[in-house]
């Protein structure tokens, strides 16, 4: 897709009891994302800092459940997790870019909690330092 397109959700319903945000856009793709790889995918501050380096990524989230999507604007949803998160907006192009390109993201998250030590059972925390993805 073109991405000088506007990407716009022709619906977003939350399934499996708050563990899948379900999208289709209107270029008829459709992905099914998991609220643990949302969560720890949060565009807000608190996860992604104000740059590479300062990303942090996040263990123990593998329980989480979206528990509220809240519309912001015409451009982004606001997701609430019951891990009391809510302070990331997930723009269109955002949702689109975490569906289209999943398996890298979560091949890299997976990658990024080894290397720290952390578990996606076990909270705790640690900044990404450098730049290597």
């Amino acid at each position: 897709m073109d991405s000088s397109q506007t990407i716009w959700p022709t619906e977003i319903k939350v399934g499996d009891g708050g563990a899948i945000l379900k999208l289709t856009f209107d270029s008829g793709e459709t992905f099914a994302l998991a609220a643990e790889y949302l969560r720890v995918m949060s565009p807000s501050a608190e996860v992604q800092g104000h740059s590479r380096k300062e990303r942090k990524t996040l263990g123990g989230k593998a329980r989480v459940k979206i528990s509220g999507v809240e519309p912001v604007g015409t451009y982004a949803v606001r997701l609430s997790f019951d891990d009391l998160h809510s302070t990331g907006l997930y723009t269109w192009s955002y949702l689109h870019e975490l569906g289209a390109s999943q398996a890298t993201i979560w091949a890299d998250y997976i990658k990024d909690l080894e290397t720290a030590g952390l578990s996606r059972d076990r909270p705790g925390e640690a900044h990404v330092h450098g730049d290597n993805h």
